[in-house]
């Protein structure tokens, strides 16, 4: 079995020799900037009621979902900055590296740290989308504060990310299907593979000629099947230990 310091030397030989390298990130990587995942001991259905985030029930009660949701999203979230795993993959897109970001995220911590070409599966917190005549608004503290979060034309504001009960946006899905059919490198960063149809992803890439890397601090539903090169730890080491084996490889 390799070495850590090997498989860290094979990957970024990988990813120097990449003609089109992307990565797919799941709530793994956000941990470090300190938003706890949905699922587990310590995740968030562990403290809210899963239900205020099924769409239904959403909209029959808007105001007790809404009051949740500002907690989560508009409190907790909006205190959190990008970390050195969000930093490092914005570096390799500025060097010409990496080409794509694909995140289940809705967290908008990739933006923030300077990646630019970011397929967000699951949609964003950052805005907001009315129900009725599908006008969507950019998140700013006097709009998330209103009592009444009501469209001009009267219709409900829901954040413009998928809720239980709702499918993937078309546009999302074929920004996917694209980046998936060209890619010969994917890094698989913090996600465990249990999501679906997010989950499909990687087995996509992989089926159209893909090799896999893939960083987590324990290993996933893909480390011992589709996964070609396991890195076991942090996405923020992980990644900078890899940005550091790059520099010597170009």
């Amino acid at each position: 079995m390799k070495t850590y310091e090997e498989a860290i030397r094979d990957a970024a030989r990988l990813i120097s020799a990449a003609k089109y390298l992307i990565a797919f990130t799941g709530a793994g990587i956000s941990v470090e900037s300190g938003i706890p995942p949905f699922r587990g001991e310590q995740g968030l259905w562990s403290i809210y009621d899963p239900e205020h985030f099924e769409i239904s029930y959403f909209i029959s009660h808007p105001e007790e979902c809404w009051a949740t949701l500002k907690k989560i999203f508009y409190e907790r979230f909006e205190k959190a900055s990008p970390n050195e795993a969000h930093n490092v993959l914005s570096r390799l897109e500025k060097h010409g590296l990496l080409k794509a970001v694909i995140t289940q995220n809705i967290d908008n911590l990739h933006r923030r740290a300077g990646s630019t070409n970011v397929v967000e599966y699951h949609g964003s917190s950052r805005e907001l989308v009315c129900l009725e005549c599908k006008k969507h608004y950019e998140v700013d503290p006097i709009l998330i504060n209103k009592p009444q979060m009501r469209c001009s034309c009267g219709g409900l504001l829901k954040p413009d990310f998928v809720f239980f009960g709702e499918e993937i946006p078309q546009k999302a899905l074929q920004a996917v299907w694209c980046e998936t059919a060209k890619t010969d490198l994917m890094l698989i960063i913090g996600t465990t593979g249990e999501i679906f149809p997010a989950s499909q992803i990687p087995i996509e890439a992989k089926c159209s000629g893909a090799k896999l890397v893939e960083i987590n601090v324990e290993p996933s539903n893909y480390s011992d099947g589709i996964t070609d090169i396991y890195l076991e730890g942090k996405a923020s080491e992980v990644l900078k230990d890899l940005e550091d084996n790059i520099e010597l490889q170009i």
